[in-house]
């Protein structure tokens, strides 16, 4: 096992690790021409993540500071101007370490944090012994695949990772949510990487916060059904890693015609609606 824990590396830095991250595993489990491009295409920051950053800032106490959009910058309704000017700044104010935010949203981002820690559950596990924004690399043993994953916070007992959710934050809204964005992957990913670097593997928990007031807060853990399909994604990901980077090929999707058969829930909503399917010849 070797790899290394890094509890003060700025984020900037961490990103421009060559590494492959759990976003990237993702990314290769759609197809490795994909994370290919994105790799050899970086993108600059998006707004749409901003006022994410901007609540781990608040709640982690460590990260990019936050700055206004100054009134050149903002639209008579408050939003944020889509001008190349506008995008300059911004992309400015990210190299430079902040964390741009329109005016309106600041309120937003204060509701937020000051809700997680609020949130008993929440604000327990923030307040144990452990570090915010932990870096660790290490390198997968079985396919030599480096690795690299940044906690939101590691404490001694347990791994934190605080979500904003656009959606719900109840059981059945994450559970949607998990499944749209592969947290089980980014879970198994950091906590396969963690032992990888020799430390051993802990109980993760999401913090999610609802970014519309009244900013509903709830904490998950994901079930061992979930935890079994991270482990065998995040294990496909690295294997594919390897292959493709000892190749140097790096394939789309299947190039033959593909059958497409409709998900078992449009089935049934198709047979509430319509009656059961018959056996029609087409």
């Amino acid at each position: 096992m070797t790899g290394r824990i890094d509890l003060a590396l700025p984020e900037s830095q961490y990103h421009q690790h060559p590494a492959l991250s759990s976003t990237q595993a993702r990314k290769l489990l759609e197809s490795p021409a994909r994370y290919r491009w994105d790799r050899d295409h970086p993108q600059a920051g998006k707004q749409t993540f901003d006022v994410g950053t901007a609540v781990h800032t608040k709640v982690l106490g460590v990260g990019a500071g936050t700055v206004e959009y100054p009134d050149e910058h903002v639209t008579a309704s408050g939003a944020v101007s889509t001008k190349a000017a506008t995008v300059a700044w911004a992309e400015e104010q990210r190299a430079a370490g902040f964390t741009p935010i329109a005016p309106a949203q600041a309120a937003r981002v204060n509701g937020m944090a000051e809700a997680v820690l609020a949130h008993p559950t929440a604000r327990a596990l923030l307040e144990q012994s452990g570090h915010s924004e932990a870096s660790v690399f290490a390198t997968d043993t079985d396919t030599g695949t480096p690795m690299r994953a940044r906690f939101d916070r590691l404490n001694d007992d347990v791994a934190i990772d605080l979500k904003t959710t656009a959606k719900t934050a109840s059981v059945d809204g994450f559970m949607r949510t998990v499944a749209a964005y592969g947290y089980d992957v980014q879970q198994e990913f950091y906590l396969h990487a963690l032992e990888q670097a020799g430390e051993p593997r802990r109980p993760f928990r999401f913090i999610v916060v609802e970014s519309e007031a009244p900013h509903l807060v709830a904490v998950h853990e994901l079930d061992v059904e979930y935890q079994q399909m991270g482990a065998a994604k995040v294990h496909r990901a690295l294997e594919l890693y390897a292959t493709c980077t000892a190749t140097n090929t790096w394939p789309g999707y299947d190039p033959t015609v593909q059958l497409v058969s409709p998900p078992t829930w449009a089935v049934y909503e198709h047979e509430d609606e319509y009656g059961p399917l018959h056996g029609i010849e087409f």
